[in-house]
């Protein structure tokens, strides 16, 4: 593998430029011999008005990006929980509002903003109930950051299942986050300094509960109404939500109506029969907060078809330890690794887009990414991962992710 260190973006640049230009202009000629209305001819819409402006007021995605949308897990659940983001149809590192992953336990409540209200009690000096508008007149922090559900890929355990990226990894996303910091009403409040935990509660059917610990939620925790420039949406949470940059999705409380100040975790149904990381022996951990250093191509990725040629390899990597520090590339499945490059915006718990210049010779292949991150944690083959915890397990599944290219150009999701 090349250092780190030593690769820079020029030596990337001179590597694409290094492929055959044709490679790519063989193809475009080719199109456009089979379609109408291309240079130099006149198309159509430059012969007729477009539409209106303000049709529809709020705007929509083009009627040809109509198979861009998120989809419900498979099979026959009459009550399907959540759905997933179509990671691989994504540009950037921002995932837009309406395919943002869902996922919720009791349904989606209808919450009148008016009439809600954040109660913040239990050992504190001064209990308070804030209205949306008293919230939203405390000073404001907007950050970008991913959110993960723990569960996310957990399918890989047992074998390769599922075909897309969107299927298997799709329980992830990546937002501009905005609302008060949770420390900024800490301090309204004023917490004992015995107290340990923070038992935070959302206003849907199911009553979700997690225990906080004090250290998360005087770091960077925020209590979030706006994302990307409006108001949450319903499925995530309308009108407010516990976010906790970096850690399991399940704790970034949606409709969030109530925070209890005490001095030890309230072991609540949700972090006793469900989110615990089971071991092989029997024996489960509790608390497992933090999102491991993760990766995945996005093209080519499963369900796509490639043909012979230039292409560029894309993806993004995260970490809830903070930044993505390099992703290496492999085209011979783990033999060799080379690094890629890192676009900018490289931010603290947010995705981060990887890019890497690749000549596919037609012969059948499996490509990786291994995403290394500030803390010095590299992404670890399956392997490692069943070794130590074994294929009876649900969350917290960081392996690399393997796609297999065969000679026809199809990519399908394997274990290597």
């Amino acid at each position: 593998m090349e250092n780190h260190s030593s690769l820079s973006r020029r030596t990337i640049l001179r590597r694409s430029a290094a492929i055959p230009a044709a490679s790519i202009a063989l193809g475009t000629a080719a199109h456009a011999q089979s379609s109408s209305g291309l240079p130099p001819a006149v198309p159509e819409s430059m012969r007729t008005p477009g539409g209106p402006f303000l049709n529809p007021p709020y705007g929509l995605p083009s009627e040809f990006e109509k198979g861009v949308v998120r989809v419900l897990p498979a099979g026959n659940n009459p009550f399907p929980t959540g759905s997933r983001t179509p990671l691989q149809s994504l540009h950037g590192i921002i995932t837009p509002n309406g395919l943002f992953f869902e996922r919720h336990h009791a349904g989606v409540p209808k919450i009148n903003p008016d009439h809600h209200r954040l109660m913040v009690h239990g050992m504190v000096k001064r209990p308070l109930i804030l209205s949306m508008e008293d919230l939203m007149r405390f000073p404001s922090v907007s950050k970008i950051h991913f959110l993960e559900c723990s569960g996310n890929s957990s399918s890989q355990y047992t074998g390769p299942s599922g075909k897309t990226a969107q299927e298997i990894h799709g329980l992830l996303s990546c937002v501009e986050w905005t609302g008060v910091k949770l420390s900024t009403i800490l301090a309204e409040v004023g917490v004992d300094p015995k107290a340990k935990w923070i038992l935070a509660e959302g206003t849907d059917a199911a009553a979700m509960t997690r225990s906080i610990p004090m250290n998360l939620a005087m770091g960077d925790a925020m209590l979030a109404y706006a994302q990307n420039g409006e108001k949450l949406r319903p499925e995530q949470g309308y009108p407010l939500r516990l976010f906790l940059p970096g850690i399991e999705g399940n704790m970034s409380i949606k409709w969030l109506r109530r925070l209890k100040i005490g001095d030890k975790p309230f072991y609540t149904r949700e972090e006793t029969s469900k989110y615990t990381d089971l071991q092989p022996d029997g024996s489960s951990f509790e608390f497992t907060f933090l999102m491991d250093v993760k990766s995945v191509i996005l093209t080519p990725s499963g369900g796509q078809k490639i043909t012979k040629g230039f292409h560029e390899i894309t993806g993004v990597a995260w970490t809830g330890y903070g930044r993505v520090k390099a992703v290496d590339i492999s085209t011979d499945g783990g033999k060799t690794w080379r690094q890629s490059v890192l676009q900018e915006p490289v931010l603290s718990k947010a995705l981060t887009r990887f890019r890497f210049p690749w000549q596919w010779d037609g012969n059948p292949v499996i490509i990786q990414s291994r995403a290394i991150d500030e803390a010095g944690n590299v992404q670890p083959i399956r392997k490692k991962i069943i070794d130590k915890r074994g294929t009876n397990q649900i969350y917290h599944y960081n392996a690399i992710q393997s796609w297999k290219i065969s000679e026809t150009g199809e990519v399908t999701n394997v274990h290597a």
